[in-house]
């Protein structure tokens, strides 16, 4: 299987401009560009990087691109108005929290001829004036090219909307950039979602009327969505983010473990690419034979976040969610941060009561009244067949009372009752 088959066999390929066979049949250096708006990539981002690792298996040199200028501008594609603008200190900030972001995904060995580099295009258009830029760059371009595109049209037909002059030049500073990579690197090959498509190839024309450049391609494929249609990266309107201080890690972990089956197969094949075909091939197979074991989404899970968050983090996770899945230790559950407790606790359900109404209750009296597990009766006996856990700790006396330091140190208590039924107290 060559390189364009694996990409059609994963579902990475939608569109293409130019001859990309022939320019892939040797080294070729290509470029992804992420425009940096907000401090943490989604995981809609990783798309692209999969895409990358793979052209760099391959013998090709990535360029991975993040665009503090460009984002400083905006781009029109795939939005109904226009963004809302963001202040440069934003913009280096959110410049440096991606990089570090890619990083962990893109290898960047200088001691490989095709390790993967870095650029900001901010570095080439901060001392670029705009008369010199319309001049060399934007008499290259006409107005009535840049209203045929997709992403402007669909603008300027939306009622009382519009598009402003900042986002209507956007595409020709992308497009600039294939320039600038071009003459410093060589660079001939583009790749983007679809909704950047038109941005692509708004760069190779350039290429070709500034350079001569008649060779240049552009790749694209679909963004991608869930099986019923929700926007990839979403989970009740929120986005899934690479920074484990918006997303934990154990959250990221169970964003892959609650796919659907059919969603698990897709992602498998788009995601896994440090597994080879037939590898995945035969990981689909075993999970067909036992969907009940869920090795799709398991192996999602573990590669992704340990390629995203490290084998560390992932193991934490795993411990997570051994919490409330599995046999955890009253150690592990102490252990937890807070942004993982909570993540962990979010569906568990919960009571708030004050420290004097609690500690110093007995405990048969707290179960019944307070978490009203059941009748003092039937709580006696749960005690004695060792049924009833507190923090992970067996409750073994029934003459026990709640005491101070029962408490986990944020002042909650995690009530078990039988291998899953749970409650979280919190005690103000």
């Amino acid at each position: 299987m060559n390189l364009l088959d694996e990409l059609k066999w994963r579902g990475l390929i939608s569109q293409t401009s130019g001859n990309l066979k022939e320019l892939l049949s040797h080294p070729t250096t290509f470029y992804l560009g992420i425009d940096p708006t907000a401090d943490s990539l989604g995981i809609h981002h990783i798309i692209g990087l999969m895409v990358s690792k793979i052209l760099q298996r391959y013998g090709h040199k990535p360029i991975i691109l993040v665009g503090g200028a460009t984002c400083a501008i905006g781009d029109p594609s795939g939005k109904s108005e226009e963004r809302k603008s963001i202040t440069m200190d934003d913009v280096f900030h959110n410049v440096d929290c991606v990089k570090a972001q890619i990083a962990k995904i893109i290898d960047f060995n200088a001691k490989e001829i095709n390790g993967a580099i870095m650029f900001n295009n901010y570095d080439w258009m901060r001392d670029y004036t705009f008369l010199d830029f319309m001049r060399e760059v934007g008499k290259k371009i006409t107005v009535n090219y840049l209203m045929a595109k997709d992403n402007v049209k669909k603008r300027l037909e939306r009622d009382g909307s519009g598009i402003s002059c900042q986002e209507f030049i956007y595409g020709i500073m992308q497009g600039y950039d294939f320039v600038h990579l071009y003459r410093t690197n060589g660079c001939k090959l583009q790749i983007g979602g679809t909704d950047n498509l038109g941005n692509i190839i708004t760069g190779i024309d350039l290429l070709r009327k500034m350079d001569g450049v008649t060779d240049a391609c552009g790749l694209t494929w679909d963004l991608i969505t869930t099986a019923d249609g929700r926007k990839f990266g979403k989970t009740e309107g929120n986005t899934v983010w690479l920074d484990p201080k918006k997303t934990s890690p154990y959250e990221f972990m169970q964003f892959w473990i609650n796919q659907s089956d059919v969603d698990a197969e897709r992602f498998s094949k788009m995601f896994l690419v440090n597994r080879s075909v037939e590898e995945i091939e035969a990981l689909i197979k075993e999970h067909n034979e036992h969907p009940e074991k869920r090795l799709l989404q398991k192996t999602l899970a573990h590669d992704i976040t340990s390629m995203v968050h490290g084998e560390d983090a992932f193991n934490k996770a795993v411990a997570a969610s051994n919490i409330l899945f599995g046999k955890a230790s009253a150690e592990e559950l102490a252990s937890l941060d807070e942004k993982t407790f909570n993540a962990v606790m979010r569906d568990v359900p919960k009571v708030e009561v004050s420290t004097e109404s609690v500690v110093g209750t007995p405990i048969v009296d707290f179960l019944c009244d307070v978490i009203q597990l059941g009748s003092k009766t039937e709580i006696r006996k749960l005690i004695n067949n060792g049924a009833i856990s507190i923090n992970k700790n067996k409750v073994g006396d029934i003459k026990k009372s709640i005491t101070n330091d029962m408490l986990l140190s944020n002042g909650t208590m995690l009530v078990q009752k039988g291998k899953k039924k749970y409650s979280l107290v919190i005690v103000r």
